[in-house]
């Protein structure tokens, strides 16, 4: 199984444990496209950010590959156009769009073909919009180097070094300015935090496609040595996000 297809497994999990983004990062993209964009979103899950697009009086058409993500994202915002396709092989409809977005899910797509396939969607002067999630060095710090030592003992991902210092993480995730593809491209950074219970934390966990990829004992001893230390720190963990917004700017003209 692909991780990429661990999503759909607990469609109601994942909605209701996967963070929004913040506000601001909408006003910029408001300040790049316009007030009321056309936009095609990949990806959209169920919805973390496509609600505040529709919010704001946003067209959203949403491109998922999930049957069960969408079909909470369908529920959720019955207005919007939810299309169930992997988005690598899903027949392009011709340009038309003000903004292509995909949040926390570009890294998904094919690495040879996905940033030109979203331009090829675009009206001359759109824009591709890819907001990244990075978990950074900030919040409850000490309980981020411990819990270390339980990924050491059940998983191969334990991160030996630490996290990053938001500032230290590279721009361009996604390598837009290298494809010559756009007339300018620009970043913006939004760090943020969350509370979470014992409870609540193994939930976000449990929405992760790699945890999910575990198998359940070492899954089970995971979560009990992560959940002993959240209840030996108090209870709650502060989580610290950085959720970077690249933003290519479309040249005057269609693709060839």
């Amino acid at each position: 199984m692909s991780l990429r297809t661990t999503f759909g497994e607990d469609p109601e999990l994942y909605d209701r444990v996967r963070p929004t983004y913040p506000r601001e990062l909408f006003d910029e993209l408001a300040r790049i496209v316009g007030d009321r964009p056309k936009v095609l979103e990949i990806g959209p899950g169920t919805g973390q950010a496509t609600a505040a697009m529709v919010e704001r009086g946003w067209q959203v058409t949403a491109v998922e590959l999930s049957p069960g993500l969408a079909g909470v994202l369908r529920h959720k915002l019955p207005a919007i156009e939810v299309i169930v396709a992997d988005f690598d092989t899903w027949p392009l409809p011709p340009p038309s769009y003000d903004l292509v977005i995909s949040a926390t899910a570009f890294h998904w797509l094919d690495p040879q073909t996905r940033v030109r396939r979203c331009v090829e969607l675009l009206r001359p002067g759109g824009a591709l919009a890819v907001v990244s999630t990075h978990h950074v060095a900030g919040g409850s710090e000490q309980f981020f180097a411990d819990v270390q030592s339980c990924y050491e003992r059940f998983t191969d991902d334990a991160t030996a070094d630490g996290l990053p210092d938001a500032d230290d993480v590279p721009e361009d995730p996604a390598n837009l300015a290298k494809t010559g593809l756009f007339g300018s491209v620009e970043f913006h950074r939004f760090v943020w935090n969350a509370d979470y219970s014992t409870a609540e934390y193994l939930e976000l966990l449990s929405s992760y496609s790699g945890h999910r990829a575990l198998t359940t004992e070492r899954r089970d001893g995971l979560y009990d040595c992560i959940g002993a230390r959240i209840d030996a720190a108090g209870g709650s963990v502060t989580k610290r996000y950085l959720n970077q917004l690249s933003v290519g700017n479309s040249l005057n003209q269609t693709l060839a």
